[in-house]
């Protein structure tokens, strides 16, 4: 169900029966925006869009050009400016947005947001990397803690969750071009894997994998070696996962490895509440 004038429609989401949901890490929306991202999303790609690394604040990007197009925008971004920062963009409008997940650095560097559309909460994060030395690797321990801590407070009373993101992890050897070069690497390390076990054992499906087994299916290669993206030698690090009781109502799965206005590339899911 869509509106064509958001802000005129008579919009009940508890009669979403679809929801197209794309995750894209953008490595700054402004830079995005200058490679066509807006012509992009004019083609309809999704319902909701949630965005990662942002790197903006709400006042310094155009979002006029992203409502002309169909989509509302609520924003947490980070205190430092061109750091870090979520975004979600969405046809379907929700009963309420919630900005944060109530840690302190992780709000301070504008990682988490969240909205609930009827009894469906969709929440949007951009997991730590700590590739830049063994303080934020250490950080990314703790987040990855605290973000379990979340969870676990918000699914007492939202039992339905779909955590969309750039989750800074490969969880399998199928999910890197190279696993064997890539054992002790921030992204693939034993510990954080073991995170991902536990995530996924527990509450949640990868629904990429549900309906994907295949190999050679990635969402992130790195920008210091150029020809790795036309060789295809990338990471899945990017992820929409939903919770067990909703894994049945996942339709469709993608990447989209020809949509090129980041070092990522988008993630997509359909679910259908039928």
């Amino acid at each position: 169900m869509l509106c064509s004038t958001l802000s005129n429609c008579n919009f009940n989401p508890s009669q979403i029966q679809i929801m197209r949901i794309i995750s894209y890490n953008v490595n700054g929306i402004r830079a995005a925006m200058k490679k066509g991202l807006v012509d992009w999303l004019s083609n309809d790609p999704a319902d909701i869009i949630c965005l990662q690394e942002t790197k903006a604040n709400k006042e310094d990007v155009d979002t006029a050009a992203i409502e002309a197009v169909g989509y509302e925008t609520y924003w947490f971004s980070a205190q430092k400016k061109g750091y870090s920062g979520v975004a979600i963009l969405t046809k379907l409008r929700p009963d309420k947005v919630h900005y944060g997940n109530q840690f302190e650095q992780s709000d301070f560097e504008g990682r988490v947001i969240r909205a609930d559309f009827a009894d469906i909460s969709l929440i949007n994060a951009y997991f730590p990397s700590g590739t830049s030395g063994e303080d934020r690797q250490a950080y990314k321990y703790v987040w990855l803690d605290e973000f379990s801590i979340y969870l676990e407070k918000l699914k007492k009373t939202r039992k339905k969750l779909i955590v969309c993101g750039d989750y800074n992890i490969a969880h399998k050897e199928i999910d890197l071009h190279n696993p064997v070069s890539n054992k002790n690497t921030s992204g693939f390390l034993p510990e954080e894997r073991a995170w991902m076990d536990q995530f996924f054992a527990k509450d949640f499906t990868d629904s990429f994998r549900h309906l994907h087994q295949d190999p050679h299916h990635y969402s992130w290669w790195s920008m210091r070696f150029p020809k790795v993206r036309l060789e295809n030698k990338g990471w899945r690090i990017d992820y929409i996962s939903v919770s067990q009781s909703m894994r049945h109502q996942i339709e469709e799965a993608a990447i989209f490895p020809e949509v090129k206005h980041s070092d990522h590339c988008p993630v997509y899911v359909k679910i259908n509440k039928s």
